[in-house]
């Protein structure tokens, strides 16, 4: 199998077990730049704008995951004290909520793969990965990526 085939269905399968571990929290992810979104705001409070420039993405497409996370109870808009015109982007408590049983999660996934393969195989992955990564520094692919 192809190396990139192998590096996409390992994250699929990757991101399935997070979404079913998050249902069996009640919760519920339906974009793919939720988690991006998550781990923007919990570092700081965003204009939609701003967000989107985060993302790499149209302000257009950053209303419309802001509008399903506000109505999913994730994010909540607040009134910018500086213009009240402008809103500012905030987690809300289930947004804090989730984005910590997202983290406890992958803690959990690596102590489990640690289990099965040894810590020096999954440093020897993470270090792999860690050069790809660097590898596409500054490409469009790491513009805004921020996984959940």
């Amino acid at each position: 199998m192809d190396f990139g085939v192998m590096l996409g269905q390992a994250y699929q399968g990757f991101v399935q077990q997070l979404h079913a571990h998050l249902a069996a929290h009640g919760y519920q992810l339906t974009g793919a730049s939720y988690g991006y979104t998550l781990r923007a705001l919990a570092e700081s409070p965003l204009t939609a704008t701003q967000l989107a420039g985060q993302l790499g993405i149209t302000a257009q497409g950053a209303a419309k995951v802001v509008d399903e996370m506000v109505r999913h109870g994730y994010v909540e808009r607040r009134s910018d004290p500086a213009d009240k015109r402008a809103k500012i982007l905030h987690l809300s408590d289930r947004g804090r909520d989730i984005l910590a049983t997202v983290r406890e999660f992958h803690a959990d996934y690596e102590k489990q793969l640690i289990a099965r393969t040894g810590a020096d195989q999954v440093a020897t992955v993470r270090a792999v990965l860690a050069e790809i990564i660097a590898a596409a520094a500054g490409s469009a692919v790491d513009r805004g990526f921020r996984p959940l």
